[in-house]
């Protein structure tokens, strides 16, 4: 038997199940769609759009510095790099992705 630890304590307060009733649910198969209702396509596509909002607002920054609109440089190298950051997050979950299908297409049927 399991003993019950404190986060599992506190779930039982929070969701008012049994220990039992929760070790059901955790061994209930995980559905295809998430309980958001948004697919992977969706997901992706809103991530790309927020990379791109980013780019462009690092762009839109940096001009304005160049045209002397604005002289808060730290400002502008905050946008640079947090779109620089989100480029390569995103080229990391694009090879990942790549990876993943790769592997399913060696698999034998």
């Amino acid at each position: 038997m399991d003993g019950l630890t404190i986060r599992q304590g506190q779930s039982l307060i929070e969701t008012g199940k049994t220990a039992s009733e929760m070790r059901a649910d955790q061994m209930k198969p995980m559905s295809a769609t998430p309980s958001d209702g948004k697919s992977f396509a969706d997901t992706l596509k809103d991530a790309v759009g927020t990379v791109n909002q980013l780019q462009k607002d690092s762009d839109k920054q940096a001009q304005m510095l160049a045209t002397g609109k604005t002289t808060n440089i730290p400002e502008v190298m905050m946008a640079a790099e947090k779109a620089d950051i989100a480029v390569r997050m995103m080229v990391q979950v694009r090879n990942k992705i790549i990876d993943a299908y790769n592997e399913v297409m060696k698999m034998q049927v």
